[in-house]
Order: structure tokens, then C-alpha cells, then sequence
């Protein structure tokens, strides 16, 4: 989806390292938003399913809360214009 504006994230850790799910969650979500389904098989192999998707919730949590600090607006408002709801 956004992968006309930048260049692909793809992380490279060593062989030899294992990784958290913190940095699983960032590569697939980038992967997704990236369209780019090797690399979204990728991270979602380097940890349990649980563990990836409350990654991805954090990873939601703190996205939120950060643009509607930015924006200075609630958390509910962005997630609804995020979603294209209608807002209440």
C-alpha cells in the first residue's frame, strides 16, 4: 500500500539470533502495509502465532496513541477515521 513512498523495510538479524516479539510484530505489520507476502511469512515465523498477535495489538495500542497525540485528538476518533467509520 505504501511501498510507492519508501523503500521496503526488511530486516536482516543473524541466523543465530532469535527474535523478540516486539521486532516481529514491526516486520510484519510493515509487511502487510507493504504488501509483500515473503516477508509477512518471514515474521510471522519468528515467533508463536500468540505471541505475533499481541504484538500487533501493542504495536496498534502505542500507533494510536501517537496520532492522536499528534493530532490532538481522542484515541477513539482516529481509530474510527482510521477504519472509515463514521464518527459518534
Amino acid at each position: 500500500m505504501f511501498a510507492r513512498f519508501r523503500k521496503p523495510f526488511r530486516p536482516q538479524p543473524s541466523e543465530d539470533r532469535r527474535h523478540n516479539l516486539f521486532e516481529a510484530a514491526a516486520a510484519y505489520v510493515a509487511a502487510c502495509a507493504e504488501d509483500d507476502a515473503d516477508a509477512l511469512e518471514e515474521a510471522a515465523g519468528w515467533v508463536s502465532p500468540e505471541a505475533l498477535s499481541f504484538g500487533v495489538r501493542e504495536l496498534a495500542c502505542r500507533a494510536v496513541v501517537t496520532l492522536a497525540r499528534d493530532r490532538d485528538e481522542s484515541p477513539g476518533e482516529v481509530v474510527r477515521e482510521l477504519m472509515g467509520l463514521p464518527t459518534l
